[in-house]
């Protein structure tokens, strides 16, 4: 690991290796999105398409 400073900022480099195993961990702490059922989704998809019709 290596820190540089580039216009008063520090950034630190990290070998691809590390920076991929980051991003994983990262990755499984995230919430995944809700899913909607079809039911949902089709009334939210109307909604969506009778808002934007509107705006027209």
């Amino acid at each position: 690991m290596t820190q540089i400073v580039i216009d008063k900022k520090k950034y630190i480099l990290v070998p691809e290796k590390d920076y991929q195993l980051l991003q994983k961990k990262a990755a499984l702490k995230t919430k995944p999105e809700k899913l909607l059922s079809v039911e949902e989704a089709r009334a939210y998809s109307k909604k969506l398409i009778r808002k934007w019709a509107s705006e027209k």
